[in-house]
């Protein structure tokens, strides 16, 4: 049952891990500081809604690029290369912070920034393949996505509890010196040169053979599909802080509440890869997926009904764990259903769905919670979920059969 650790045995995966897992504290304390110092600077809840499309645009555009990149290039120098980007870059946020700026150099430091890490977040998970065995793909994801998970809940709580005693500056120092300590890791990898020898430009001739190569690949093109569907339809958090007032008696100005409903996905995340063990041993990984994603639809339904707010936790957390199968097994199923010349590109439009799709479901429910209220909002997004997932599974039944290769 416990977490597997077989790859960490491997010294090449283990520096990765180790980079990977102090980046994902680091990373969360500058997600915290840049909206407080945007609300900081304003005094708008506008603007710090702003920053947010100001990440996600590089995030959409680079991440495409940067499976292109990953595919095209030595994938050791990208990551060292990107690291030291982000690195650069929260250095100067510190600096910033230090001696006062405007806003807009905020918001536009934190799209370069962003565009860094949408280029090093698929290469990092394309060098994956590379460095373990293909039955070792799963347990490897599923380590990499439980350190990223405690960061999501750890990272938040180490931002709270610095701010008050030493700054926002703070925050962003200390993602400066982890993010130049996973580079040092980083430069202790092997080359990763492409496999195939063959040279690429990283164009959008590139991009677009990668855009075909999912639509001839049904497993593939599933795996993306069913993960739309479940973020688009099911990710409720733009409900979270009407329902921490309406629903669960928070204060104005939020309260225990609304933070419990941030952190409940994660948790859920967090501990379910503590035991995911038997993940390994499972083959079936379309079939995993399926029932993963069918879950998550019906945990969101449950917390969309839900009138206490232990419960309403409960149900997310179930969800938060059922997104974590789902999540390694989708990882696995790309990692090993494309050629190492894909992987990169594959990875690439991974990370534009997991960052774009959430981001349309914060659109889309808030509209709808405006339409016929949040618990309705969230119920029938969970219901969505179940019918269109099972729509397209039967529709591209070899995903359901899909099977690993055995050990």
């Amino acid at each position: 049952m416990a977490i597997d650790t077989r790859p960490l045995r491997i010294p090449t995966y283990r520096r990765l891990w180790i980079s990977t897992a102090i980046t994902a504290v680091g990373s969360q304390l500058t997600t915290v500081a840049v909206p407080k110092q945007v609300f900081d600077l304003t005094g708008s809840s506008a603007y710090v809604g702003l920053a947010g499309a100001f990440g996600l645009v590089p995030l959409l555009i680079f991440g495409l690029w940067g499976g292109a990149l990953a595919d095209a290039f030595d994938r050791r120098s990208v990551i060292l290369v990107t690291n030291v980007g982000v690195a650069l870059t929260s250095g100067l946020f510190w600096l910033l912070a230090v001696v006062g700026t405007s806003v807009w150099v905020v918001l536009g430091l934190f799209a370069v920034q962003q565009a860094f890490v949408a280029v090093n977040l698929p290469t990092r998970t394309a060098a994956v393949a590379r460095l373990v065995p293909a039955e070792l793909i799963a347990p490897a994801t599923a380590l990499s996505a439980t350190v990223g998970s405690f960061g999501m809940v750890f990272g938040p709580l180490l931002a709270g509890a610095l701010m008050p005693l030493a700054g926002l500056p703070i925050l962003y120092l200390i993602d400066s010196i982890v993010l130049v300590i996973a580079t040092l890791l980083i430069a202790g990898l092997p080359r990763l040169a492409p496999l195939d020898g063959v040279k690429r430009k990283a164009g959008l001739r590139d991009i677009a053979d990668g855009f075909r190569y999912i639509a001839a690949k049904n497993v593939l093109l599933a795996s993306f599909l069913l993960d739309i569907i479940a973020m688009v339809a099911g990710m409720p958090r733009a409900l979270f802080p009407e329902m921490a007032e309406r629903t669960f008696g928070d204060p104005h100005g939020g309260g225990l509440a609304l933070g419990l409903l941030y952190a409940a996905i994660p948790i859920g995340a967090l501990v379910f890869g503590l035991v995911s063990g038997w993940l390994s041993h499972i083959t079936r990984h379309g079939a995993g997926v399926t029932i993963a994603v069918v879950i998550w639809g019906l945990a969101v339904a449950g917390f969309g009904m839900s009138s206490s707010l232990w419960l309403a936790v409960t149900f997310l957390a179930v969800a938060g764990a059922a997104d974590m199968v789902s999540m390694v097994y989708r990882s696995a199923i790309l990692q090993t259903a494309a050629t190492d010349a894909m992987r990169g590109r594959m990875q690439g439009v991974f990370t534009v769905v997991v960052a774009g799709g959430p981001r349309i479901a914060d659109l889309a429910h808030g509209w709808a919670a405006a339409g016929v209220g949040t618990a309705a909002a969230a119920t029938g997004g969970g219901v969505l979920v179940v019918i269109v997932a099972a729509i397209a599974v039967a529709c591209l039944p070899a995903f359901w059969r899909y099977r690993a290769a055995a050990r």
